[in-house]
């Protein structure tokens, strides 16, 4: 009976499909596929702008510094750091429709 007990638990699905292991499995990553191409994108897109445009967006929001910040790096006028950044900003927008990126 004891033998019987023995082959029927190693039979079952129980020892088929389930696996001992050591160490975790590898955790999937999600995609960066479209994280990839958006930053391709708004590159080309920044490439389009001027120098002193393309200057005081990256500054302002990939550096994250604030306009008068900004100003003295640049040796400008705080209105004119907000100027470039408006019609930069605005640029920015037209050169990624131009490519098909709209707003969600």
């Amino acid at each position: 009976m004891a033998r019987n007990l023995v082959i029927d638990d190693w039979r079952s699905a129980h020892h088929r499909l389930e696996h001992a292991r050591a160490e975790l499995p590898e955790r999937a990553e999600p995609d960066q596929s479209e994280r990839i191409l958006d930053s391709w994108l708004i590159s080309e897109a920044l490439a389009t702008l001027s120098a002193e445009h393309r200057d005081v967006i990256i500054r302002a929001y990939f550096g994250g510094e604030d306009t008068n910040t900004i100003a003295r790096a640049l040796d400008v006028p705080a209105g004119t750091v907000k100027s470039r950044l408006h019609y930069g900003l605005h640029a920015l927008k037209l050169a990624l429709q131009e490519v098909g990126v709209s707003r969600p």
